[in-house]
């Protein structure tokens, strides 16, 4: 495979947020009632690449479409004015890699994430030149395998020469409902049903060397 473009996940693949939206959670969900005790950082662990409707649903049992849509409403707003100012933990090597990865390759993002998140990650780290095209679910509405189609329509992509790049296993299949190659990011939140699944990467940074050798 010669590989031209990278598609990336963003939660568990190019940042942790979960210290800076925990606290928006926790206020959110608290003002109106929603919890007994507080979120911790880790308790978000299980949920992230998920889509944010789905994470209420399963952290307030019962809640109705209309409250979850009301408490979504509230948590987007704050989610993403916060995180374009104080931004999230990039992971080690994230930021020298993907300039390096610029000079060569074409940049993507694809995630479960609401509209204005990506963006915020984009111009908190002053990001926004080195990536060509992302897309969301907060924008399309769609699940996460119909954003990868779309963002490959639009910007002419192959599975012949892309990739894409997450942690978790709807990020594998997704990916292998477009017939694209997959690299599984292990220090990520997630785990796939295969333990044994190659390729993978221990660090960020080991992305450039694996791809640089792939395309040799």
């Amino acid at each position: 495979m010669k590989t031209k473009n990278l598609i990336f996940d963003l939660d568990g693949t190019l940042w942790d947020s979960r210290a800076t939206i925990i606290k928006i959670w926790n206020e959110v969900l608290g003002k109106h009632q929603l919890i007994k005790k507080a979120l911790k950082p880790e308790d978000m662990d299980q949920y992230m690449g998920l889509l944010a409707h789905d994470i209420v649903k399963d952290i307030i049992p019962g809640i109705s479409d209309l409250q979850t849509k009301e408490i979504l409403s509230e948590i987007v707003a704050e989610e993403n004015k916060t995180l374009h100012l104080q931004g999230g933990i990039l992971y080690d090597g994230v930021e020298n890699t993907l300039k390096n990865l610029a000079n060569t390759y074409s940049l993507f993002i694809v995630s479960n994430c609401q509209d204005g998140y990506i963006e915020s990650f984009l111009d908190y780290y002053q990001f926004n030149d080195l990536f060509v095209d992302f897309e969301s679910h907060g924008r399309t509405q769609k699940p996460k395998s119909e954003n990868i189609k779309l963002l490959m329509e639009r910007n002419q992509l192959s599975t012949d020469d892309s990739v894409y790049i997450g942690d978790t296993q709807t990020d594998y299949d997704s990916a292998n409902s477009n017939q694209l190659p997959f690299i599984f990011c292990k220090y990520g939140f997630g785990k796939l049903t295969d333990p044994l699944y190659e390729p993978e990467i221990l660090t960020f940074s080991q992305l450039e060397f694996y791809i640089s050798s792939d395309t040799k």
